[in-house]
């Protein structure tokens, strides 16, 4: 049976040579009366077409153009099927995408689609919900969120203490969802280092600071004499500004001044990356600051990753770098640097907040946006040159329009009578 370019059999579409059988002529024609001057409306966007009347040329596809006896069709008609790309190109694009680099290849932290589900008594809680994140080496970075947000399951997946039910997550190198006892064993002990809310879970209370600090590296058992060790603990002490803690246990300190032995502690066998849950969570403001000035003194003198979690704005406004994290995903990011007036010479810090998109296009929108313009289950999107467009879609729901089709059918089918036709003549 032959075919037409629409896919309709030549029994009921068009025939091969494109001409349009009698009936589909007259239906066309008598289609064509009832749709005069609604046509133009058909074009626009899906959200906001009513329910004309359907021109034939417009169903049957390019097959179906060439006009009829009766007239010219003034319905939509569909424009040409694009091109289909050969065998050659479809291999030359999967070619391409192979020689892409692969996701997060230059950075030190790379989360891509990660997902933790945590199952108890039958019931399954999504913690994380397909997360991605890239940390480049050197930065100090803050992840903010709301209680339940998943910030302290992806920090616990980060030091080694959690793995990820699905996705990838890689940390200087390391595989953190294929890895062995053994490895996870070390990476906890050689690649992070990790600084606890509760100054308890840190330090050992029957050791010194010294003590504290000599104990990672002693773990360690390689690389440094005990000389080496002593002195690399004293210069991590003196940095830190607890050098007069030295010989003093925790009991003997204040709570700024174990948070920051804390840090030496992490900081002792030279991590990559130092994380840090909640660290000014059980200090005042004034002593926060001085726990923040020692991660940014780790940061620009040893050159180590920070990444802090926090709910403190102070902290989370003192570092270039700050990631909201919303319903298991990061959601926004705010961005600060430091300008320079051309005229006047005197600096400022300019910070600008960004939304995350993430691989899957998923884009999360700030909840003020969407309630102040009435966003909810869908919007519409338009792709201008330089940028996408987003409204809201104000389409009638589903019983609304069905209570009002009626009247946009007739409205749509309604038209004005030629003044060539003359009136029907008036009954006996």
């Amino acid at each position: 049976m032959t075919q037409t370019a629409a896919g309709e059999p030549a029994s009921k579409g068009a025939a091969s040579n494109g001409a349009i059988p009698k009936e589909a002529a007259a239906k066309g024609a008598a289609s064509n009366t009832a749709t005069t001057g609604t046509a133009k409306g058909t074009a626009s966007s899906e959200a906001h077409r009513t329910d004309e009347v359907t021109d034939p040329a417009a169903v049957n596809g390019p097959a179906a153009v060439s006009e009829p006896a009766s007239g010219p069709v003034s319905g939509p008609v569909s424009g040409p099927r694009p091109a289909v790309p050969s065998l050659a190109e479809l291999e030359r694009r999967a070619t391409s995408r192979r020689d892409r680099p692969a996701y997060g290849h230059d950075a030190l932290i790379s989360c891509d689609r990660l997902v933790r589900v945590f199952s108890t008594d039958g019931v399954e809680v999504q913690a994380l919900q397909g997360l991605d994140l890239l940390v480049t080496k050197g930065e100090l970075m803050a992840l903010v969120g709301a209680s339940g947000s998943g910030k302290s399951t992806l920090m616990n997946i980060l030091a080694g203490l959690d793995v990820p039910t699905a996705g990838a997550a890689t940390v200087a190198g390391s595989d953190l969802l294929n890895m062995d006892a053994g490895a996870r064993l070390r990476y906890r002990r050689d690649i992070v280092g990790f600084v606890w809310q509760q100054t308890a879970r840190n330090l050992m209370p029957y050791l010194t600071t010294i003590q504290n600090v000599l104990l990672p590296m002693q773990l360690r058992g390689r690389g440094r004499q005990r000389a080496e060790r002593l002195k690399h603990a004293d210069e991590l002490l003196k940095m830190l500004h607890i050098d007069h803690c030295r010989d003093k246990r925790p009991q003997q300190m204040s709570g700024g001044e174990q948070q920051r032995a804390a840090i030496a502690v992490a900081l002792a066998n030279t991590p990559a990356v130092l994380l840090a849950d909640e660290p000014t969570g059980e200090l005042d403001s004034a002593t926060g600051e001085e726990i923040f000035a020692a991660f940014r003194t780790a940061n620009a003198e040893l050159g180590t990753t920070v990444v802090i979690v926090t709910h403190d704005q102070t902290v989370a406004s003192e570092v270039r770098r700050t990631v909201a994290i919303r319903d298991g995903r990061t959601s926004s990011e705010v961005l600060r640097r430091t300008e320079v007036d051309a005229e006047t010479g005197q600096e400022s810090l300019v910070a600008r907040e960004y939304a995350m998109l993430d691989r899957a296009g998923r884009l999360q929108l700030p909840a003020d946006y969407t309630e102040s313009l009435g966003m909810e289950h869908r919007v519409l999107l338009e792709l201008e040159p330089d940028h996408i467009a987003i409204w809201p879609d104000h389409t009638p729901a589903p019983e609304e329009s069905t209570a009002t089709e009626p009247a946009a059918r007739t409205e749509s089918t309604t038209h004005e009578e030629p003044a060539s036709t003359p009136p029907a003549p008036d009954a006996p």
